[in-house]
């Protein structure tokens, strides 16, 4: 993958950055590879660099898109990224609890009262009668790894429920656009997937809702990761970085989350424009006019300031360690640096 070397983050020293402010000098901003996927969730990041906020911080973002949350981190412990904006999974913690990466800031949350994941089935399930969250027991249902933000919510579904998760076939296909055809062609009952992707594959007849995620319990599903070497090496790097998505989620917040007295959100002048921007990398072969509509009706809670909700991550550690999927020497204060975001 592109990005800024190895050799080339290690050559960056105060020196470096120091030579950055001398006036009169043009110097080139700091390139550094960041990982991400096609996500409305993943719209403070977007909105950032189209509104030139890492430019200020004089950062020139490579995103580099992926299919799945679990390689992001590979991809920043082998050095191939340095950041990565995408959901928690038992991979990640697992890195972080051997010192690969650091969680600095939040992406998206589940809330009550706010759209997010939604269960859905395919069309030959919904048929036979899989309609309901209580119908999951006996059913397959497609995530994409074992350890995954997918898994963790299955799991909060079955307790929400109280049935067995060992009820429910979970088949990790590895990538969002094959639990998406394991749908549609019923090879598969359902998935729990991303409202966008959930959203199309319900209005082109693809797949039946069961129902959201969010009805049912909260959590902070996803994180702004960096490399241990980038953030404890290169601090002012990371600060700068932060800084600028800080404000691609203030814009997303604000564009996104506000509601009327009815409580329905506003999709005003304002908000289409915002949310225009993120169709450019949600959607990049439709026209703005047409995807921005899609991204505001997709579009996940968020905390304005991207802080890190310490103890829930700590609750989601604790499930991974009686699912056994992670370590038991994972530690969530070990690897999350709320310093960064407050």
């Amino acid at each position: 993958m592109g990005g800024i070397s190895r050799r080339g983050f290690a050559g960056l020293g105060a020196a470096g950055l120091a030579a950055m402010v001398l006036p009169g000098r043009a110097v080139a901003a700091d390139k550094v590879a960041v990982g991400v996927l096609r996500f409305v969730s993943s719209g403070g990041l977007f909105i950032a660099k189209e509104r030139g906020y890492f430019a200020a911080e004089g950062i020139d973002p490579d995103l580099q898109f992926f299919e799945a949350a679990q390689p992001i981190a590979v991809a920043i412990a082998s050095g191939d990224l340095q950041f990565g904006l995408t959901a928690l999974t038992a991979g990640t913690f697992n890195l972080a609890a051997k010192g690969a990466l650091k969680v600095v800031a939040s992406q998206g949350m589940e809330k009550k009262g706010v759209k997010g994941n939604a269960l859905i089935a395919s069309n030959e399930a919904y048929a036979k009668g899989f309609n309901a969250f209580e119908k999951l027991p006996g059913t397959t249902i497609a995530i994409t790894q074992v350890g995954s933000s997918f898994h963790y919510q299955m799991g909060q579904i079955a307790a929400a429920k109280g049935f067995d998760l060992a009820k429910v076939e979970m088949k990790p296909l590895q990538t969002l656009p094959n639990m998406m055809a394991a749908v549609k062609s019923n090879q598969v009952d359902g998935a729990l997937i991303a409202p966008h992707l959930a959203r199309g594959m319900i209005d082109r007849g693809e797949a039946k809702l069961i129902g959201w995620f969010s009805d049912l319990a909260e959590y902070q599903f996803g994180a702004l990761f960096v490399a241990t070497k980038v953030a404890t090496g290169n601090r002012d790097l990371t600060e700068r970085f932060v800084r600028a998505y800080q404000k691609g989620m203030a814009d997303y917040a604000a564009a996104f989350m506000r509601v009327d007295a009815a409580g329905e959100r506003i999709f005003d002048d304002a908000a289409k424009a915002t949310a225009a921007l993120v169709a450019k990398h949600v959607y990049p072969s439709e026209a703005a006019e047409t995807a921005a509509p899609k991204v505001f009706a997709s579009a996940v809670a968020v905390d304005e300031r991207a802080r890190v909700d310490l103890a829930d991550l700590e609750r989601q550690v604790a499930w991974m360690k009686a699912e056994k999927l992670v370590g038991a020497d994972v530690d969530a204060k070990g690897f999350v640096d709320i310093s960064f975001a407050k």
